[in-house]
């Protein structure tokens, strides 16, 4: 069974099974006759992602666009076997990550440097490689056309330098991947959306990264499909804050490298910690009434990375 929702203007959600339920989503998009899938999810993805265009009746045959907003595996690793399957689709992908996708054989060795062969067979498998070819990159404020409507590139760097964002006209929403956060369902309550930055390694940059959400800003979005998870209405209320914590973010690396160096392995333990206890207290000033360990349980994994990504970060500056 999969879990998919319709959320109008010809775009469905569908959950890519990745760790957890609502931990993240891709995108079917049609008009007409064409259709464009916006993140891949991993391998375990794809055929959730058939069985979708299946209920939805649409043929393989109609894909247009494989759209990964940046060459992370929980964004990108379903491409090559995504691709091998869809004989008419067209991989639209950041020209910094296109490489990744034609030979990802480098990107299979640092993930696996990272997570460890078996865990990485486990989730991910061999990323497949896409033929040349088969390949477009554009520019910041390209345009590309799906049936009568047009998406509109920007370059987003800051979570990643191969990240871009897609603003859709008719829905008039920024397909956003990491640039604009993370709103997990579980943390939304009376009060809303509960929405927290993402820092993780390797790329990222703060002063990128804010003015890659205030570029998004300026385009006068009316939501935000995010990835991790699901459609966020009304962004503008959101983006003072989320850059704030790029902010805040920043600050707490630099005061704990004052009495620990970023090198040290106990850095990014302490920092992890600090980070969570942040998190939780912003969660508790949003009203939510999950226990802590409910809270901890959904935020931990990215409250880690965000630390790895500081840390990397931190080393980067004093290199």
């Amino acid at each position: 069974m999969i879990n998919m929702l319709d959320l109008g203007w010809g775009i469905t959600q569908l959950d890519t099974a990745f760790q957890r339920p609502n931990m993240a989503a891709c995108y079917i998009m049609q008009d007409g006759a064409d259709v464009a899938i916006i993140e891949t999810g991993t391998k375990d993805t794809v055929p959730l992602i058939f069985e979708c265009l299946k209920q939805l009746g649409l043929k393989p045959e109609q894909v247009k666009y494989i759209i990964p907003t940046h060459v992370h595996l929980d964004h990108a690793g379903g491409v090559g076997l995504l691709m091998q399957q869809l004989p008419n689709a067209t991989l639209v992908v950041h020209e910094k990550g296109a490489r990744h996708m034609i030979d990802p054989s480098k990107l299979q060795a640092g993930a696996t440097a990272v997570y460890g062969e078996a865990e990485f067979n486990k989730t991910y498998g061999d990323l497949l490689p896409v033929a040349k070819e088969r390949v477009i990159s554009p520019k910041d404020n390209e345009q590309l056309t799906l049936g009568q409507r047009t998406l509109t590139f920007l370059d987003s760097p800051g979570h990643a330098r191969h990240h871009f964002c897609i603003y859709d006209e008719v829905s008039e929403g920024f397909f956003s991947g990491d640039t604009f956060g993370l709103a997990y369902q579980e943390l939304t309550n009376e009060n809303g959306a509960f929405l927290f930055v993402t820092t993780t390694p390797v790329q990222f940059d703060p002063e990128a990264l804010k003015n890659s959400i205030n570029k998004l800003m300026a385009v006068k979005p009316q939501r935000m499909f995010l990835t991790h998870y699901g459609m966020l209405e009304n962004p503008q209320s959101f983006a003072p804050d989320l850059t704030n914590q790029v902010d805040t973010l920043v600050q707490m690396a630099q005061q704990l490298a004052k009495d620990i160096p970023a090198s040290d392995p106990a850095y990014t333990v302490t920092l992890t910690d600090n980070l969570l206890q942040f998190f939780l207290q912003k969660l508790k000033a949003h009203g939510s009434q999950l226990t802590l360990d409910q809270q901890t349980t959904v935020i931990k994994t990215d409250v880690l990375l965000n630390a790895q990504g500081l840390s990397v970060w931190m080393n980067q500056q004093a290199g």
